[in-house]
């Protein structure tokens, strides 16, 4: 009878173990999975973003050319990081300074500022959709990781100027380049990269071909950024 007892106890302790294992697993097909994702866009280019899967549902529809990084000017990737993101080449994904900085402006009852970088810009535009909640920006802070990690600098900015919004339905450098400018990315000028650049914070409002004062302003600044950016080699991790 004791003998009886303790094997049914013993069955009982194994199966209160079943749904760790059971969720322990999904964990790791998950963590694998995603890392399968990272990898195949480390090569091939990215398909589409949800805010243009968006666009062609309502359709907006959607004018894009994928060029690789070599093929855009050396002037855009200076005017982002001027305008975005000047430790990019510093730092692992998140530029915490920023974070701080934006925290404290923001609970002083400043302006509402973000402290996005351009890895954390790229994990969200290449894997997730617009939102604020903190599941979605956990995710973004693990894909951020990933990338850096898998793909590289050089990597990341090349898929961030294909996948950026640019305009209504305009994505990436070379489709943004050809609609305001009439020319290949790779020929941008630097006022013309900047006036790219300084659109990206509202690209629905913005225009780089007509931009109005404040556009005009910012982007001049941009402009004197560029050859900074290129004597400070704020650009070093890009090899251009």
């Amino acid at each position: 009878m004791a003998r009886k007892t303790r094997a049914r106890k013993r069955r009982v302790r194994k199966g209160g173990f079943r749904p760790f294992r059971f969720l322990g697993k999904l964990l790791l097909a998950v963590l694998l999975l995603t890392l399968a994702w990272v990898l195949v866009y480390r090569f091939v280019p990215v398909p589409a973003t949800s805010i243009m899967i968006r666009d062609w549902t309502n359709g907006t529809g959607v004018t894009r050319d994928w060029v690789g990084f070599d093929q855009i000017s050396p002037n855009l990737p200076r005017a982002v990081i001027g305008a975005e993101d000047a430790k990019f080449c510093a730092h692992w994904g998140f530029d915490f300074e920023a974070i701080e900085k934006a925290m404290e402006t923001n609970e002083a009852g400043g302006q509402m500022r973000g402290a996005s970088t351009i890895s954390q810009q790229t994990a969200k535009n290449a894997f997730l959709w617009p939102g604020r909640n903190m599941v979605r920006k956990g995710l973004e802070a693990y894909f951020t990781g990933l990338i850096e990690v898998v793909w590289g600098k050089r990597r990341i900015m090349e898929v961030y100027l294909n996948v950026a919004e640019f305009g209504v339905g305009v994505y990436g450098a070379e489709a943004a380049s050809r609609h305001y400018f009439s020319k290949s990315a790779k020929d941008l000028t630097r006022t013309e990269a900047a006036r790219l650049a300084a659109i990206l914070p509202d690209p629905i409002t913005r225009s780089a071909s007509s931009p109005g004062p404040y556009t005009t302003r910012y982007a001049g600044n941009i402009e004197r950024w560029i050859p900074i950016v290129d004597r400070d080699g704020q650009d070093s991790c890009l090899g251009i």
